[in-house]
């Protein structure tokens, strides 16, 4: 009877340990109308598979970024635009996965489509895959500009998590309407309390994280 209650214990304490922090939104919840493509639940991704995490097609955000991402949305409406989602919250179990696919030399299976021109063995050297990830404080996101009506992405020049220089918010290798595309995902972004990554036009983190220090593992489910 003991040991059957001391198990039921542990049960409890794992089960609390993984739940959604109240802290944290539904982002289709607090924000409807936009467009989520969980990338990493499925295999349209650089690992070619369902990663480590991802048990549902949702993305999470701290309430402070969610709201933020909001008056992001909002700002795009009149213009007929708004924002499809790809990542935002990730479980640091993820961002473990990343990197035993990253020190696997011969799975290369998604090379042609995201990373073309690196060759897999500097994507720590070059910053491409790290331990951490700013994602799992959960005030991250990763989007494009998409038309409000038929869902469509706007030509950003590169696909999501393209690894290369071409993904750069300012890179010359794209056209101009591309870096303007670009350049509005950025201003709208900005204007509503993000800062965007130098390397990676969908990539923007909130000025003010709630959790600034503080790396969550909890899954996405």
């Amino acid at each position: 009877m003991r040991s059957l209650l001391f198990a039921l214990l542990l049960f409890c304490i794992g089960t609390a340990a993984e739940a959604v922090p109240p802290d944290f939104v539904d982002l289709k919840e607090a924000v409807p109308s936009l467009r989520i493509e969980a990338r990493y639940f499925g295999s349209n991704n650089f690992v070619g598979r369902p990663v480590d995490g991802y048990g549902a097609p949702r993305c999470y955000l701290t309430r402070p970024a969610a709201e933020a991402l909001k008056q992001a949305e909002t700002a795009l409406a009149p213009f007929g635009l708004g924002l499809k989602v790809f990542d935002a919250y990730r479980p640091q179990r993820a961002v473990d996965h990343f990197v035993r696919w990253a020190k696997d030399l011969d799975d290369t299976k998604m090379k042609a489509t995201y990373y073309p021109r690196v060759d897999k063995s500097v994507l720590f050297k070059e910053g491409y895959i790290a331990a951490r990830s700013g994602h799992s404080r959960g005030s991250t996101v990763d989007l494009t500009l998409v038309d409000r009506e038929s869902g469509k992405e706007l030509d950003m020049g590169t696909g999501f998590d393209f690894f290369g220089p071409e993904s750069w918010p300012e890179s010359m290798a794209v056209t101009a309407q591309q870096r303007a595309n670009r350049l509005l995902l950025r201003r709208i972004m900005t204007r509503a309390g993000f800062r965007p990554l130098r390397e990676e036009w969908w990539h923007f983190t909130l000025e003010s994280e709630l959790y600034p220090d503080r790396y969550f593992d909890f899954p996405v489910r």
